[in-house]
């Protein structure tokens, strides 16, 4: 049995493919996207973070850790990652829990139960269990247990990707899977390369793929999600090309196209982690902003384009609804 490493669980959401659903995050992601809204997904391995909200500062921490790689500072607790050995004793003996670790390995059958504790939920809510990250082809032998297991219980399954991965691995998956929920960020190569620090040529192939092998069974969901980040995709030009490809070579197949709003709510992430995030003083987009793109959007893909987020509106900030 394999045994695949979970940073975390969502129960009870409605914006991961259709119903109500749980969501399993995997560690471990090959882009780097300058936006990304979970930082703490990216490195592959368990890692520290440190909550300065829950800090007592009893220093219990530093006198446990074996590498020294903690110190106290004026913020709070300072982390040589360099230093740090991985043993994570630091967490263990962290009594207010500030000092704590990301990521935990499970095994598939565990995981199963677990992810499926809220199954009464999916019946009535024809939702199910959605796979996200990070980005969980990179754990793509776990992945595919996983969902077996889960499609031989009857449960409905999602995968939350970017596309970046081997072709082989998503014909191995595709099976097991009843909707893709599929990342287009740019269609432009360069400012892709620039802005996630990975080509857009192995997306798009295996976009194609997918959108394939949908048209020869006729059994699986596409749902297409572009995320509006100011400054970068969010512009008019990108996403009228990214709509004219969808028309062109997905529209038969996509069943939902969703302009996601930029959110700044992960700020706190970046903190814990120790990293600094370029989009840390951005604010939220206005709605007329977010409006105009999806006129854009819309002469492409009319009847399945759907707006969500938050948008600011005269100052405040106003949640635009899935489906609006």
């Amino acid at each position: 049995m394999e045994k695949g490493l979970v940073f975390d669980i969502h129960r009870g959401t409605t914006h991961d493919g259709p119903g109500m659903r749980t969501t399993v995050f995997l560690k471990g992601c090959p882009l780097h996207c300058r936006w990304c809204q979970n930082p703490e997904s990216i490195s592959p391995d368990r890692e520290l973070q440190w909550d300065a909200k829950k800090c007592i500062g009893c220093m219990s921490c530093a006198a446990h850790c074996t590498g020294n790689a903690l110190a106290a500072e004026a913020g709070g607790i300072r982390i040589d990652r360099t230093a740090c050995r991985q043993c994570f004793t630091c967490a263990d003996q962290c009594p207010a829990k500030a000092m704590g670790t990301v990521g935990e390995y499970w095994e598939t059958a565990r995981l199963v139960k677990e992810a499926c504790k809220d199954d009464m939920f999916f019946d009535d809510f024809s939702g199910g269990v959605t796979v996200s990250g990070g980005e969980p082809v990179l754990q793509h032998r776990f992945l595919a247990e996983f969902l077996e297991a889960l499609k031989r219980q009857g449960v409905d399954t999602a995968l939350d990707t970017s596309g970046f991965g081997k072709k082989e691995v998503y014909e191995e998956i595709y099976p097991y899977v009843d909707t893709f929920l599929y990342d287009i960020k740019f269609m432009d190569e360069k400012l892709h390369r620039e802005y996630t620090g990975v080509s857009n040529k192995i997306i798009l192939d295996n976009l194609k793929f997918i959108a394939g092998k949908i048209r020869e069974k006729r059994d699986t969901r596409l749902w297409i999600r572009t995320p509006l980040i100011p400054g970068a995709t969010a512009t008019k030009e990108n996403i009228e090309e990214i709509g004219l490809f969808v028309r062109k070579e997905l529209a038969d197949v996509t069943e939902r196209w969703e302009l996601c709003a930029f959110n700044n709510v992960c700020k706190e992430k970046y903190a814990k982690i120790g990293q600094e995030w370029d989009y840390d003083t951005t604010e939220l987009m206005e709605e007329k902003e977010v409006q105009k793109l999806a006129e854009a959007a819309g002469k492409y893909a009319d009847g399945y384009l759907v707006v969500s987020g938050l948008t600011r509106k005269q100052g405040a900030a106003s949640a635009v609804p899935n489906g609006e």
